[in-house]
């Protein structure tokens, strides 16, 4: 006799371990497009109504958190080159 699984929408997802150069290989490329946003002009103070000071010192934070979030949706594909790159000097130890 079969078990009485629930339909797949209904199953909860198998949470997939991450792998450690995958991780960093995220990392550099959050890092890259931050600095890219801060170049693009992402966060400057406004001339008028502007947060002042306390603007200025925290908008690199809110610049990290949305290149994280833009990796997180897919990125620019430099997550996927970087892995590769890592993962062929590691000995092809991290073909995951």
């Amino acid at each position: 006799m079969t078990p009485n699984l629930p339909p797949l929408a209904q199953r909860p997802p198998i949470p997939q371990q991450p792998h450690p150069l995958r991780e960093k290989a995220a990392q550099l490329e959050t890092a890259f497009l931050a600095e890219m946003l801060g170049h693009a002009g992402l966060g400057d103070t406004r001339e008028s109504f502007g947060g002042g000071i306390g603007e200025d010192q925290f908008s690199s934070f809110l610049r990290q958190e949305q290149a994280a979030a833009m990796v997180k949706a897919g990125g620019i594909g430099l997550t996927e080159v970087l892995f590769r790159a890592l993962a062929g000097r590691d000995g092809g130890a991290g073909n995951a």
